[in-house]
């Protein structure tokens, strides 16, 4: 008995078309908010998000532009997922994509559970907190740094955009697919952290510690702000250690993935060390 494959679907060429302009509507937060939704734009990024078990609406491609193998085993990994695949014009695909580098193959997905309930963490859990992070640029690179520093979760406390924005999809290169997340306002990240015996280390301009002086070993979270307001003061209370990253040219702070990336890989440093040779 024969199998009968399903027909490929005409090429999509006219931007009128509803789904166009349902995918394109998805730069809006208000309506990714509204139909839990989102872009992915790239072959690295949406291989990650098929390997995490992220659920796949549908897939735009562009044949003209893939490029390179990722993007081919991309597309192959979708079809053998059972997602529907729309090719486009390279006209529609422009519409669609968002980023410099096109890479011909764009998906929609159903934005993962942010629920802080639902985060996994293990028993000496290494998290980062951010809040108040605006661009989506800098909270796809605190992902990246994340995954690469092997932290367990990030927080986005009283967040200003939406961890699954496109953009900081894109910065993270799929990476925040990899790392368990969530988000909520900062009295209640707070009231998590304590809640699972974790001990905060907070990033503050002007504190009175470097950051190579703090323990930075067991339940640990680090915490950073926006680069222009920094922490609120819901983390300037007992129990919360405030450290200084040394700034010694004429700018008093970092950019706020470049301070995540610090401190992680000095725990991650700290935490390799013999249990002997850890600071107190």
């Amino acid at each position: 008995m024969t199998s009968v494959t399903s027909p490929t679907p005409p090429v999509l060429t006219s931007f009128a078309n509803p789904r166009v302009k349902a995918a394109t509507a998805l730069r809006d937060r208000r309506e990714r908010d509204r139909t839990g939704l989102t872009l992915i734009d790239g072959a690295r990024e949406v291989r990650r998000a098929l390997d995490a078990g992220v659920e796949i609406a549908e897939a735009y491609v562009c044949d003209p532009l893939l490029a390179g193998p990722d993007a081919r085993a991309a597309l192959d990994l979708l079809r053998a997922r059972g997602v529907a695949v729309q090719p486009t014009s390279e006209g529609v695909f422009a519409k669609l994509a968002f980023g410099e580098r096109a890479e011909g193959i764009l998906a929609i997905a159903r934005i993962p559970s942010l629920d802080l309930a639902a985060v996994p963490l293990p028993p000496d859990p290494l998290i980062v907190v951010i809040e108040g992070v605006e661009k989506p640029g800098n909270v796809g690179a605190v992902m990246r740094s994340a995954d690469g520093a092997g932290a367990d979760a990030v927080i986005a406390a009283s967040p200003r955009t939406d961890l699954f924005n496109p953009n900081a999809i894109r910065a993270s290169a799929g990476t925040m697919f990899a790392v368990p997340t969530g988000a909520a306002p900062t009295t209640e990240v707070i009231a998590w952290l304590r809640d699972h015996g974790v001990r905060v280390v907070a990033a503050r301009v002007g504190a009175g510690r470097a950051y190579t002086e703090a323990d930075l070993t067991g339940p640990l979270a680090l915490v950073l702000g926006a680069e222009a307001d920094g922490l609120t003061d819901a983390w300037a209370t007992d129990g919360i250690e405030a450290v200084n990253l040394p700034m010694l040219g004429v700018a008093d702070s970092l950019n706020v993935s470049i301070s995540a990336a610090i401190l992680l890989y000095e725990a991650r440093r700290q935490r390799s060390l013999p249990s002997p040779d850890r600071k107190e």
